[in-house]
């Protein structure tokens, strides 16, 4: 096990550098630079300006300091938010998009595994079609319209919930629905379907013969084995949606990560950019560590350590 988890960590830092250094580089490939669209900025104060922020150095001293600053966790000041760093941006935006999306996350795989084997359960059945229904819903329907109708009749026509903002729980409750609809619809598919082959196996026949209760059979025996590809989903899913989502924030006014995210790349705030890419890397490939690891737990025939093959 600890030969394993040296093994994917080296991975993991692998992997951050080669993201790290093509994002650095593509960046860097685009024509222009931050103060491309400042107006009337005397040639004198550009100068100063890109001098002040080391973009006249050579390119591979950049990459040099841009490790550096990663190594560090110093991830340098903002081009276009003045007084501010781009850890003073993380660390302002992240808490907020971590807990609309943890809430999300909850949703989603509450609601996609109830739904998953429900239909399973009743294959074929009433039961059966209303929850595809209900996923092929979550699916095609896209999230900013979910948000917007959701905001017309919960929030203005009922006044169940505040239209937007945040700092409250109730004002958590519709933007998490919204974020949570896509990936529920998956889960609730990605179950019904594993949980019907698992059912037609052997074990459980064989399970159900010996007069094990259908709740055991189905949570204890079926739903575990059924869980592998929803666990496999769930690790890019997390590290996109604890990262923040642009569209919901900015619908419902919320101050997270990901509105910062989008405008870092039309302002050309190489830092921002460079930041916020490298935290949310450092997400994802947490949440795939994480992932590989669960998977030995849930299903002990994976051998993590390598043995037995």
């Amino acid at each position: 096990m600890a030969r394993y988890l040296l093994r994917r960590l080296i991975f993991v830092f692998l992997s951050l550098f080669l993201i790290i250094s093509a994002t650095f580089f593509l960046m860097k490939a685009i024509p222009g630079d931050p103060f491309t669209s400042e107006k009337a900025v005397p040639k004198e104060i550009l100068e100063s300006m890109m001098e002040h922020y080391g973009l006249n150095d050579p390119i591979h001293v950049q990459y040099v300091k841009y490790l550096g600053s990663v190594v560090t966790w110093e991830l340098g000041p903002s081009f276009k938010y003045k007084a501010r760093t781009v850890n003073d941006i993380i660390n302002d935006g992240f808490p907020v998009s971590f807990t609309l999306g943890l809430s999300a996350l909850f949703i989603a795989i509450s609601f996609g595994l109830i739904l998953g084997v429900i239909a399973a359960l009743y294959h074929n059945k009433w039961q059966d079609y209303t929850a595809m229904v209900i996923a092929v819903l979550g699916i095609s329907v896209p999230s900013f319209i979910l948000a917007t109708f959701s905001q017309y009749i919960f929030a203005m026509k009922l006044g169940w919930f505040p239209v937007a903002r945040w700092g409250s729980i109730e004002q958590i409750v519709l933007p998490a629905f919204a974020l949570a609809a896509l990936p529920m619809a998956f889960i609730a598919r990605l179950t019904r379907s594993n949980m019907l082959e698992v059912l037609a196996q052997d074990y459980i026949k064989t399970a159900k013969a010996k007069g094990l209760t259908k709740f055991k059979t189905t949570f204890v025996h079926a739903l575990r084995n059924a869980l592998m590809p929803v666990i496999t989903y769930l690790g890019p899913l997390s590290a996109s949606i604890l990262t923040g989502t642009f569209v919901i924030e900015r619908i419902f006014g919320i101050p997270g990560l990901g509105s910062h995210f989008v405008t870092s790349i039309s302002n050309r705030d190489y830092t921002v950019i460079m930041g916020t890419t490298v935290f949310y890397s450092v997400i994802l490939l947490f949440m795939i560590l994480l992932v590989d690891i669960l998977y030995g737990i849930i299903d002990p025939r994976i051998k993590l350590s390598g043995k037995g093959k």
